[in-house]
């Protein structure tokens, strides 16, 4: 039974998977060969750039929803998917504002707040446990690609990188080795904020599609 549902898993986030990697190929080379802003931008962070893959869960959080509300595997109180939807909003928030606030001095509240955002990510999942688990299974399958690439950035060149916001830091950033810069650049934030932030957005958009358009989709009760 487990098998099947991690199939059905599989086979709903593939088709979203390849367009977000075909993005991400996109965004790496419209910033190697210099394309204009807004649609490209090599800043560090990426400023806001429209070719990116931090929107589509906007997109595939709905898709993923009323495929799986359309297949019966809706959640048990539209209401109750809505508010865990929320709530890990705020987890990830909270996390976020402790991250920032600590992080120039780091501490072990700091890795509090990298579980605090990781752990956002599981929360959708209390309130609708198929979309939780496939909004997961997507932001892995979404920023894994993200953090090769980042690798390959960082490390090209003997370290000097390739201008992308692949591999460029802000201003103030310590200098690091190649492989500890890749740590702290790529597999933190790649890992935990990027995740939570990829499950997180995708289940507030996907449960209120649902509780939006499932419930025009049901017929009025009979009259007598």
């Amino acid at each position: 039974m487990a098998e099947e549902k991690r199939v059905r898993i599989l086979s709903l986030i593939l088709i979203p998977a390849v367009i977000t990697l075909a993005v991400t190929i996109l965004r790496l080379v419209g910033e190697l060969k210099h394309w204009p802003a807004p649609w490209f931008n090599t800043a560090a962070g990426g400023g806001f750039a429209v070719v990116g893959i931090s929107w589509l869960p906007i997109i595939f959080g709905p898709y993923f929803a009323m495929k799986l509300a359309d297949a019966g595997e809706g959640p048990s109180s539209t209401g109750k998917s809505v508010g865990y939807a929320v709530g890990s909003l705020l987890v990830l928030a909270a996390g976020g504002a402790l991250f920032g606030a600590t992080v120039t001095h780091p501490s072990v509240l700091t890795a509090l707040a990298l579980v605090l955002m990781l752990g956002s990510a599981f929360v959708p999942g209390i309130g609708w446990r198929t979309l939780g688990n496939t909004l997961v299974a997507y932001a892995f399958a979404a920023r894994i690609p993200v953090l090769i690439v980042m690798y390959f950035a960082i490390t090209a060149n003997g370290g000097a990188g390739w201008g992308t916001h692949y591999d460029i830091v802000p201003p103030n950033f310590p200098h690091f080795a190649p492989l500890q810069k890749f740590f702290f650049i790529a597999v933190l934030p790649q890992l935990t904020l990027w995740i939570g932030f990829t499950s997180v957005v995708g289940s507030i958009f996907g449960t209120i599609a649902v509780a939006l358009f499932r419930r025009k989709k049901e017929p009025a009760p009979a009259t007598v």
